[in-house]
């Protein structure tokens, strides 16, 4: 088991982080926009509730489909305001980004 450590290989050098804690760095999170996936989820609710009204499904699932439609308007709202502070949050992980402001 001491074979595979990197530790007992002699003459390969070691990246800093791995000697300070023994563990390789933790690949970024993603930060994709949010609003096309909240967009999706609420066209899919919309569609999925005209098929259930004009098939005559039970009404529950009709009832279903209109609350995920329902819930999804303020849910891309929360993602309008949440993809605002994409460029703030990549300005303080990534020194080199540049930050533009929209004039309006």
């Amino acid at each position: 088991m001491s074979d595979l450590s990197p530790a007992t290989h002699a003459g390969e050098p070691l990246p800093v982080l791995a000697l300070v804690t023994g563990t390789k760095p933790r690949p970024e999170p993603l930060d994709p926009p949010m609003v096309p996936f909240a967009l999706a989820g609420v066209a899919a609710f919309a569609v999925a509730s005209l098929v259930t009204w004009l098939g005559n499904a039970p009404q529950s699932w009709v009832e279903i489909s209109v609350a995920g439609l329902v819930w999804g308007i303020p849910g891309t709202l929360s993602m309008v305001v949440h993809d605002r502070g994409r460029a703030r949050r990549r300005a303080l992980t990534h020194p080199d980004f540049q930050v533009v402001e929209e004039k309006a």
